[in-house]
């Protein structure tokens, strides 16, 4: 019988010239790189995304760093799940070649004062609740750009604001890298893949499914020929709340945007926010 042949480990590097180095030395040699920014704790969503940049690239490389400037007071910060030998297990059998782990003080000398404003598209939605977050984010978005000249950089739709802020900083920065946007990987039981998913107990679990349950239900409304906003976010809002998940927002979205529409014209963005037990949980879907 065939044996099957484990993917060897990526490579690990921890400086921040080594990376820059050794990916400019693969963009010398005419080879295309794909970028997967993550901070760990990785499951099949971060996995479609890097064997996404397989297909599309000539190299993959991948960074894990919990990156404290993106977390408020009081939020996951310390206890956010870690696991090194793991990802990089789960970062080998989607084939990527390198991985970058740096520290906070790698990331962020001693000194370091200069953060990204992002502007409206970071100030509502997430924003309104996490003031700080979009800052943060943009900021190691863009160090890590520049850090790793990449062709293309990979995000998952999950994060749907975070796309949106992520290509305005690279088209208002004339930072010349292609985003790409993968679909949002879900388990068989519809709950979106996420790393705080290992925050939740059994019971909190089921309770959480009513993320995706609204989802599908605006996408039944819509089919069935409902076309105003407030009709979604009520029914949302209240199987939500049924279900026992403190709601914190439910927007309806032109596509590609954080802006809010009254009526669902063509295609729309429903995105979900909400508290299950201690940890929040967040969703999106296209309808239209």
């Amino acid at each position: 019988m065939p044996t099957s042949v484990t993917p060897p480990m990526p490579e690990v590097i921890t400086r921040a010239a080594d990376f820059r180095a050794h990916i400019e030395t693969r963009r010398t040699a005419r080879q295309t790189v794909g970028l997967v920014p993550t901070m760990g704790a990785l499951h099949a969503g971060h996995a479609s995304l890097v064997e996404a940049a397989r297909g599309d690239c000539d190299v993959v490389a991948a960074t894990l760093f919990v990156n404290p400037k993106q977390f408020g007071p009081g939020e996951d910060f310390d206890r956010y799940p870690r696991g090194l030998d793991a990802d990089r297990r789960l970062l080998a059998d989607a084939g990527c070649d390198l991985v970058f782990c740096p520290s906070v003080d790698e990331m962020y000398p001693a000194g370091s004062a200069t953060s990204i404003d992002v502007g409206a598209a970071g100030r509502v939605l997430e924003g309104a609740f996490r003031p700080t977050h979009f800052a943060g984010v943009a900021t190691v978005v863009l160090k890590l750009f520049n850090l790793a000249p990449a062709d293309r950089a990979y995000f998952g739709r999950k994060d749907y604001q975070q796309t949106v802020v992520v290509r305005r900083m690279v088209a208002d920065l004339n930072v010349p890298i292609e985003v790409v946007v993968c679909p949002t990987v879900r388990d068989a039981d519809g709950l979106a893949m996420s790393s705080r998913n290992a925050y939740l107990s059994p019971a909190e679990r089921v309770r959480a499914l009513a993320l995706s349950r609204g989802l599908r239900l605006a996408e039944q409304m819509h089919a069935g020929g409902e076309r105003r906003a407030s009709a979604f976010r009520e029914s949302i809002e209240q199987l939500l709340t049924d279900a026992g998940a403190a709601v914190q927002y439910v927007a309806v979205l032109e596509p590609g945007t954080v802006d809010e529409i009254a009526e669902v014209e063509g295609k729309a963005v429903i995105a979900v926010a909400a508290m299950v037990g201690q940890t929040r949980l967040i969703d999106n879907a296209t309808i239209g």
